[in-house]
């Protein structure tokens, strides 16, 4: 069974539209991990708009489960952020400045020099690093040759496409974890997956160590409360 990490984004998004600490991100973060959540994935950005520098300060102090920090390490100041927290797991995504969400994956194959001294720089630090990956073989092939533990693959496209034929739609994924296994890859999963989608990808996907949900849990949270949807989506995750 996966595990699954909370990415709790978006509640900070809610704190900071009105200011104050309402609601509670360290608060929220325990509750998530009481209700059964095995990891809390933050995704800090530049412009603070969501999570902020602090916050991962914040919750690196009071976390129990695996901490996982993604963004862009082409940024300085993400990179010392890491350093300084040593969470369990970094994952590294190609954002660019302003970017609303990731959407997609690194050229592994273009930046493999570079990511292999990002890889390394953090794995000095006792920190496990996963590379944001669209479901191409050539790029989790490139991916290896980093030196990375882990890729989180990118489904948008297989959300995207789910409902129309899901054989099609998860078809690349499963290539790619096909290849990822065989090179000795940690597989995680992220981006737009949900309680439609999620336990026909989890079913199918040989190897999936992890997936980072946020947006739509947090949003299914608003209709069916946040310890519940938390308990839906490990079930989803059974196999």
């Amino acid at each position: 069974m996966a595990n699954l990490s909370v990415n709790i984004n978006k509640i900070a998004t809610l704190r900071n539209s009105r200011g104050g600490n309402n609601p509670d991100l360290v608060k929220v973060a325990l509750d998530c991990e009481r209700f059964g959540a095995e990891g809390i994935t933050v995704h800090p950005r530049p412009d603070e708009r969501h999570i902020r520098y602090q916050d991962v300060f914040d919750l690196k102090a009071v976390i129990a489960t695996e901490f996982n920090i993604e963004g862009n390490c082409k940024e300085q100041k993400f990179v010392d952020l890491v350093l300084a927290n040593k969470p369990a797991q970094v994952t590294l995504v190609p954002d660019t400045e302003g970017q609303i969400t990731s959407n997609h994956g690194w050229d592994t194959i273009k930046h493999k020099d570079y990511l292999k001294e990002m890889v390394q720089l953090f794995q000095a630090q006792g920190i496990r690093v996963s590379i944001f990956v669209d479901p191409v073989e050539e790029m989790v092939k490139a991916a290896a040759e980093s030196g990375t533990d882990r890729i989180e693959l990118y489904t948008e496209y297989y959300a995207r496409h789910f409902h129309q034929d899901p054989e099609q739609a998860i078809k690349p994924y499963i290539a790619a974890a096909k290849i990822a296994n065989t090179l000795g890859l940690g597989i995680n999963a992220g981006h737009d997956l949900d309680l439609q989608n999620l336990k026909y990808f989890a079913a199918n996907i040989p190897g999936l160590l992890e997936v980072s949900i946020g947006h739509a849990l947090i949003s299914d949270a608003l209709y069916l409360g946040l310890e519940n949807t938390i308990q839906m989506y490990l079930r989803q995750l059974q196999n």
